[in-house]
């Protein structure tokens, strides 16, 4: 058995004659799915794709809900003394993830709507488009997914490590000994984490007692440095944002940091510095966003490329173990409630239901042209189908989907091929961006429910129910997004001063809107970036982690790295590889608790401005970055040092 009551063999490859036995008897019927358990995922549901929506647009990155919903579930049901909690806690945790992969598949793209329709007022945007480009993304992403379940959760077991899947298990087995014992600690230290995160974040977005962004152009120096040689650095200051960075942890930071540091600190000052008198004369955060920030894109789509060719053997696999099932094999696995899958002929027949559900959606909701919309549809079809195995990969490997990177090369594509049928100008963009919203989302979908699956695999839940009812809580998750996207526009907006950042959505509408209205592409850069990508990648370096951080501001990508730091020196705090291990594991409940509560205080900061309360504070800007960097040093020593109190 593992330190977390997880059979020995749960983390390593089998031997040849060797079989996995989850922790619920495989063989026998388990309670997984109640009232109780359906009913807590759903406000779950509502309630993560809310927070998650607000930080995404905020500060561009969506944290993983599972982690924080398993260790609700885990609490609650410890506090209302449920019995046989296992399988039901695995069924809340999965509805509930449905907010974190609905909402990264909606934010990334259908905000670029909102930003473009400042310049072009005849786009519109309504609440059934979101909805439904949610909604239909997300089913393709679960249909699509079910044929691999096999080859990603049980023919490579041992073989991936599933980071996020391996933290998620882990706080649902322990937490259903330490219910056994009557601890809570883990739910009251996450929920202290939660409060503090939260409230940190709250005054910051309400009242501004101190700089939510600390940036050296506050100084005479610095103003100086960026006038001169366009060089500039800057962080932001969130709680959230501190805790995302330590559970995505100091290496996968440091690629991303490094490719936002390459363009900050190399790329944007030869621009300004040795090229164009325009440029000369522009500041370095419009350099960016007008120039340096496309090679970034372009560095993220041939990344997508590059995924599908290492992915293509995985593909094959998978289709044809699904085509053995589809013809009537592997019955015996069928006969075993732990690896009972929706029947594949099911599969076929609501993949095909889904599909012409997409088509009619085009049709009659979006382009309104019969062989335009079925030129989209096949778009959708083949590139959502081709990248389903690269969001799993990534998710499998670094606990990372790249869906915003191929959400972009799907855009370019299908601009490209919408441009060369007619399909341009301003219903081009709507058309674009919708596609790119359900291609997102189900790719989200698809990275995201590996891990679900995974997290069932190891506890001995049984697919078919968690495949069941994550449409359900699909369903609701794109219901919550779609109004809170709506409201978001009205409180903050995605242009002018103080809007929300949405840095992914912006891409995406730099990318979309000079192929639709006719402009000056920037091929080169997308070139630049492309071959910067194929270069990264014979090296041995993370292409698509570097290239997103050469398109999302610095001032984000800084506190991922600090967090990544921090995480560091936790894990390396002891020699003692016990207690190291339960820091850093203190250390990411903490984290998981800043994450929530920043995020959820932030929907109340956004109703709080939408009731109509605005508060302006007129303190000089070096008290306020003064004080930021005070408040950020406090809030890094509050996770350090309260890690440490862990005990092996």
């Amino acid at each position: 058995m593992t330190g977390t009551g997880l059979p020995e063999n749960a983390f390593r490859e089998l031997g040849s004659d060797e079989q996995y036995v989850p922790l619920m008897e495989p063989a026998h019927d388990q309670k997984e799915v109640t009232v109780y358990s359906v009913g807590m995922g759903l406000l779950m549901a509502v309630i993560f794709s809310a927070a998650a929506a607000y930080l995404g647009l905020k500060v561009g990155q969506v944290f993983e809900a599972a982690i924080p919903i398993a260790i609700i579930a885990v609490g609650l049901s410890s506090v209302l003394k449920k019995k046989n909690a296992l399988g039901q806690n695995v069924i809340i945790q999965s509805i509930g993830a449905c907010s974190g992969v609905i909402v990264a598949g909606a934010i990334f793209t259908l905000p670029a709507l909102y930003i473009l329709q400042s310049k072009y007022p005849d786009i519109t945007v309504n609440f059934y488009q979101i909805f439904l480009s949610s909604l239909l993304g997300g089913i393709l992403g679960i249909l699509f997914f079910i044929p691999f379940r096999k080859y990603f959760v049980k023919d490579m077991h041992g073989k991936y490590p599933f980071p996020e899947a391996t933290a998620t298990t882990q706080v649902i087995v322990s937490g259903e000994a330490a219910s056994a014992s009557g601890d809570n600690s883990q739910a009251k230290t996450l929920l202290i984490a939660s409060l503090i995160g939260g409230l940190y974040d709250y005054i910051v977005a309400t009242f501004g007692f101190w700089a939510e962004t600390i940036t050296t152009t506050c100084m005479s120096w610095g103003q100086a440095m960026a006038e001169k040689v366009k060089v500039v650095f800057s962080c932001n200051t969130g709680a959230a944002l501190l805790g995302l960075g330590y559970i995505v942890g100091l290496k996968y930071a440091f690629v991303i940091f490094a490719g936002s540091i390459f363009v900050w600190w190399i790329i944007i000052p030869l621009m300004g510095t040795y090229g164009s008198p325009e440029l000369a004369a522009m500041s370095p955060d419009l350099i960016f966003k007008d120039y340096a920030r496309m090679i970034g894109i372009g560095g993220i789509a041939m990344a997508g490329v590059i995924g599908i060719i290492k992915s293509w053997g995985i593909i094959v696999n998978a289709v044809g173990l699904a085509g053995r099932e589809f013809k009537g094999g592997a019955t015996a696995a069928k006969q075993v409630r732990w690896q009972m899958d929706i029947s594949m002929k099911h599969v076929v027949f609501f993949i095909v239901l889904a599909l012409v559900a997409v088509f009619i959606f085009f049709w009659f909701g979006v382009i309104h042209t019969f062989w335009q919309a079925a030129v989209a549809w096949v778009v959708v079809t083949v590139i959502a189908f081709l990248f389903t195995t690269v969001a799993a990969n990534a998710i499998a490997i670094v606990g990372s989907n790249p869906v915003s990177g191929m959400t972009l090369m799907t855009l370019i594509i299908a601009s490209a091929i919408f441009v060369a049928i007619g399909l341009k100008g301003t219903s081009g963009i709507v058309a674009a961006m919708v596609i790119g919203g359900v291609v997102c989302t189900a790719l989200s979908m698809a990275g995201g429910f590996v891990t679900d699956l995974k997290i069932g695999y190891w506890v001995g839940s049984t697919p078919k129910k968690q495949e069941s009812w994550k449409f359900l809580g699909t369903l609701v998750s794109a219901a919550t997004v779609g109004g809170v996207i709506i409201i978001l526009n009205k409180v903050y907006g995605f242009t002018g001063d103080n809007a929300l950042v949405a840095p992914q959505a912006n891409a995406m509408a730099g990318v979309i809107e000079p192929l639709m209205m006719g402009g000056d592409t920037p091929w080169v850069l997308y070139m630049v970036g492309a071959i910067l990508a194929l270069i990264l990648n014979w090296l041995g370096v993370p292409a698509l982690a570097f290239c997103l951080g050469m398109f999302i501001p610095l001032s984000l990508n800084t506190p991922m790295l600090v967090g990544g730091a921090v995480a560091y020196f936790v894990q390396h705090s002891s020699k003692d590889a016990d207690v190291a291990k339960a820091r850093h594991d203190r250390g990411t409940l903490i984290s998981s608790g800043l994450i929530a509560g920043g995020a959820l205080f932030g929907v109340f900061a956004a109703i709080t401005r939408f009731a109509g309360f605005e508060y302006v504070n007129n303190a000089p800007q070096g008290l306020t970055q003064g004080l930021g960097l005070l408040a950020y040093v406090l809030i890094i020593a509050y996770v350090y040092f309260d890690s440490r109190r862990a005990k092996a």
